[in-house]
C-alpha cells in the first residue's frame, strides 16, 4: 500500500476543510455586499470564492487520477542521449595575442612574476612546525 493511500483520509479532510472555508468566505463576502457599505468588489469576491472551493475538489480528483495511473515505461528509442551538433551556438575563441606585441604588458607580467616569487620565498621562510 502506497504512503499516499494511507494519507488519503487526511487529504479528504483537508479538501473538505479548504472547500468549506472557501464557501464560508464566499458567504461572508455576499453578506458584505448586501450590507450598506458593500461594493461590487464584494460581489466579485462572493462569486470568486465558490470557484476556489470547486478548484480544491478538482485538484484533489486530479491528484487521485495521477496516483492511480500506472507510470509509463521510458522509451529508449525516442529519448535523446546527446546534444546534436549545431544545436548550441559555437563558443568563440579568444584572439591569439603575443607578449611581443606589447612591451609594457611583457614588463608588467615579469613584475608580477617577481612579486609572486618574493611572496613564495617569504612564505617558505615563515613556516614553522609545531
Amino acid at each position: 500500500m502506497s504512503t499516499t493511500r494511507r494519507r488519503r483520509f487526511a487529504l479528504i479532510i483537508g479538501v473538505i476543510i479548504a472547500a468549506c472555508g472557501c464557501l464560508a468566505l464566499g458567504w461572508w463576502q455576499w453578506n458584505r455586499f448586501e450590507s450598506t457599505s458593500g461594493t461590487f468588489q464584494n460581489l466579485g469576491y462572493a462569486l470568486q470564492w465558490p470557484m476556489f472551493a470547486g478548484f480544491c475538489v478538482y485538484a484533489y480528483r486530479k491528484f487521485i487520477r495521477y496516483e492511480e495511473a500506472s507510470p509509463e515505461p521510458p522509451s529508449t528509442a525516442e529519448s535523446l542521449t546527446e546534444v546534436p551538433a549545431g544545436l548550441l551556438p559555437e563558443r568563440r575563441t579568444a584572439p591569439a595575442t603575443s607578449d611581443d606585441l606589447d612591451p609594457a604588458l611583457r614588463e608588467y607580467n615579469a613584475y608580477l612574476a617577481e612579486l609572486a616569487a618574493a611572496d613564495k620565498a617569504q612564505e617558505d621562510q615563515n613556516r614553522t612546525t609545531a
